[in-house]
């Protein structure tokens, strides 16, 4: 074993004994080291850093800053051992974030998805997908907290959804209408007609009855979208860039606001409502569909304007 590869060996065990969670896959930087060997170096370097973390082609800036960012982690602790060691410096690669401008999805676009699930060819993923997607169009879920429920975490006859610990560490109880609970109810009956014996206490199972995974979920979704023509339809095993699930939140979040500025409500005392419900962490997070949809945007500002001539009570 070369001089780097024991060293790399004893960082992740010294990480690990700490208690970290490693995020990133340890065969990362298990790469990395080898790009450096294969360059014929024998110690880091900000150079080699660099060449490693850019390699991929054709993918967003934030993955070159993540590869440099735990390249930087394992050349700092490495720097005490081996002072030739360069460290990358901070921001060298910023991740450029930039929050996407949410799709928002038309009532037809909606309905036309859901009637997709046809084509999928397992009467269990059918019936899944047909009352996921229509529970986080009525619910605003994060698709996340959708997969974590668990059966006793849904309350059939009372229509309340209870969402355990999920973005920001919140709990919270949402309510579903009466269509919703219908649609869950019917699941529920035919989910266990199908799968009687499940190893999961998951509500939503895939088509051996284990745990919908959030993988699966997504990519089922694009290739839905293929379907209806929200994504091009490309050659597998290719998915394209389109509307996303998580979409569906935005899309419920907007048209809340967008009826309650139409009837003439008074948004800004609403909207802590709406962050409550929707699990934000901090009320900006729910202002920011008013920032991020031209409508939104627009109605806002008429009512700015119109409580400036004093229309507004």
């Amino acid at each position: 074993m070369s001089t780097l590869h024991a060293a790399l060996k004893e960082y992740l065990a010294t990480r690990r004994a700490l208690g970290t969670q490693l995020k990133w896959p340890a065969s990362s930087l298990r790469r990395f080291v080898d790009f450096v060997e294969a360059q014929g170096a024998d110690f880091v370097t900000t150079g080699l850093a660099l060449r490693w973390a850019t390699q991929p082609v054709g993918v967003q800036r934030a993955t070159h800053a993540g590869r440099l960012r735990i390249v930087r982690g394992f050349a700092t602790w490495l720097q005490a051992k081996d002072r030739r060691t360069q460290v990358p410096p901070q921001r060298l690669l910023p991740p450029q974030k930039c929050r996407p401008v949410p799709y928002i999805y038309t009532n037809e676009e909606i309905t036309e998805l859901i009637a997709a699930t046809a084509w999928l060819r397992s009467p269990s993923r059918r019936s899944t997908f047909k009352t996921l997607l229509g529970l986080l169009a009525a619910t605003g879920l994060r698709p996340g907290e959708a997969l974590a429920l668990d059966v006793d975490d849904v309350d059939l006859v009372g229509g309340v959804l209870c969402v355990r610990h999920s973005k920001f560490g919140k709990s919270r109880f949402v309510p579903m209408d009466e269509s919703a609970r219908a649609a869950m109810i019917a699941y529920a009956a035919f989910r266990d007609t199908i799968h009687p014996r499940r190893e999961t206490s998951a509500f939503f199972v895939r088509k051996l009855g284990r745990r919908l995974r959030r993988d699966t979920t997504r990519r089922t979704f694009a290739l839905l979208c293929q379907q209806v023509g929200l994504r091009p339809a490309i050659a597998r095993p290719r998915i394209g860039r389109g509307p996303r699930l998580q979409d569906m939140r935005h899309t419920f979040a907007t048209r809340r606001l967008i009826e309650w500025y139409r009837a003439g409500l008074d948004v800004d005392r609403l909207m802590p409502r709406l962050a409550t419900y929707l699990g934000h962490g901090h009320i900006a997070e729910t202002y920011w569909y008013i920032q991020a949809v031209p409508e939104l945007l627009r109605l806002a500002t008429e009512r700015l304007e119109r409580a400036a001539r004093g229309d507004v009570r």
